[in-house]
């Protein structure tokens, strides 16, 4: 390594590198607070701020206004609180026995989530006095949350403790994706009795797609997440969100193939024509799926068409298998000057819409960006969005 060698040149020479927009994520979670209306919004950074980071993001995020997080561990929140010194930070997996500690020195609020987590949490207040925590509900879901009848009874037990003062109660959408689903209007209806049996005490529903379902929806607290990082909250609706994060992969070599041979593992790729072919530095090791593959892959008898890339203007496919650390894509409908090695190919972004990448996959964009392996380096940038 020599004395000059910074983060900019490890970006520059990296055989894949991510670029998050720090400028369109702030608009994204702008934007979806406009949507919120009268609901404050909060900032969803769990998974590594979705892949992105949680160190940059999350301190965009406060700089911009936030000052509700929610993340997915305790962890995640210590990290966070270097970086948002007097927000709220939400703990969506609760808290158990060892971890008080972890939870008092970095002030975070444990989402209480199952009786398990209620009966320790009761213990806990008596041992250490009054201390904030947050109520999950299951109004349908069937995953985290006191069930309803268990949630009402424990609003109506006048001998619960004193210190058990939730600050938020909540609840999460399994459907709100899909706006015409009548499980939208059943979770609703659900969540309002429970809102109203905890009184004075500030409600949360609504994810990304339950900002678009409504005011209805919104109560005090809304809880964007994948729309704030660019990609579709709503199947079937046109994406308004500015994409954030570009995904390139570096061409270790080009090739020129005959017609009628094959490509890659299974040789199950055969070519039709004469072709030229880059393989780039990515693969599934990195998050670049294997289901993405042209062919050789179950995905492809669906119907559904392979992935692809972009470079010199022009979408290319991936050419056969995927394999851990490579990707072959088609270049030879580009000019043979405008495609060499050392040059990058876009796997998602601007060009590509990681729910685009996503759904070649077989998945969502969430997956697609948080599955970005441990290799790449990133490199974050601030558009002026003149607010």
């Amino acid at each position: 390594m020599t004395d000059d060698f910074d983060d900019h040149d490890a970006f520059a020479s990296a055989g894949l590198r991510l670029t998050v927009d720090l400028g369109a994520l702030v608009e994204n979670w702008r934007d979806m607070a406009r949507r919120s209306g009268r609901a404050r919004t909060a900032a969803v950074v769990k998974a590594d701020a979705y892949g992105l980071g949680i160190e940059d993001v999350g301190e965009a995020l406060y700089l911009a206004g936030a000052r509700d997080f929610f993340v997915a561990t305790a962890e995640e929140g210590a990290t966070l609180r270097l970086y948002a010194p007097d927000a709220r930070i939400f703990v969506l997996s609760g808290i158990w026995p060892g971890m008080e500690r972890l939870f008092f020195e970095n002030d975070l609020v444990p989402v209480i989530a199952s009786e398990e987590q209620l009966t320790f949490w009761m213990s806990v207040l008596s041992d250490y006095g009054d201390y904030p925590c947050a109520l999950q509900v299951d109004t349908g879901f069937n995953r985290l949350g006191l069930p309803m009848e268990d949630a009402l009874a424990l609003a109506d037990d006048v001998s619960r403790p004193a210190s058990f003062a939730p600050v938020l109660v909540m609840s999460h959408l399994a459907c709100g994706d899909d706006p015409s689903n009548p499980m939208n209007r059943r979770q609703l209806e659900a969540f309002r009795k429970v809102s109203a049996a905890f009184e004075g005490i500030e409600a949360s529903l609504a994810n990304s797609a339950g900002i678009f379902l409504g005011p209805d929806y919104h109560f005090d607290l809304t809880r964007p997440g994948i729309a704030t990082y660019g990609a579709e909250a709503v199947s079937g609706m046109a994406n308004p969100m500015r994409p954030v994060a570009t995904a390139e992969a570096r061409i270790i070599q080009t090739r020129s193939v005959k017609a009628g041979e094959t490509v890659g593992y299974g040789a199950t790729l055969q070519l039709a024509r004469d072709s030229r072919l880059a393989i780039v530095s990515a693969g599934y090791a990195d998050g670049y799926m294997r289901s993405l593959s042209s062919n050789g892959v179950p995905l492809r008898q669906t119907g559904i068409a392979g992935g692809h890339g972009f470079i010199a203007g022009r979408k290319v496919p991936v050419a056969g298998r995927i394999t851990m650390d490579l990707t072959i894509f088609d270049v030879t409908d580009l000019p043979e000057n405008l495609v060499r090695a050392g040059d990058y190919i876009e796997l998602f972004g601007s060009n590509i819409p990681v729910d685009e990448a996503a759904r070649a996959a077989g998945t969502i964009g969430y997956e697609m960006l948080t599955s970005l392996g441990l290799r790449h380096e990133r490199r974050y940038i601030a558009e002026e969005t003149g607010e």
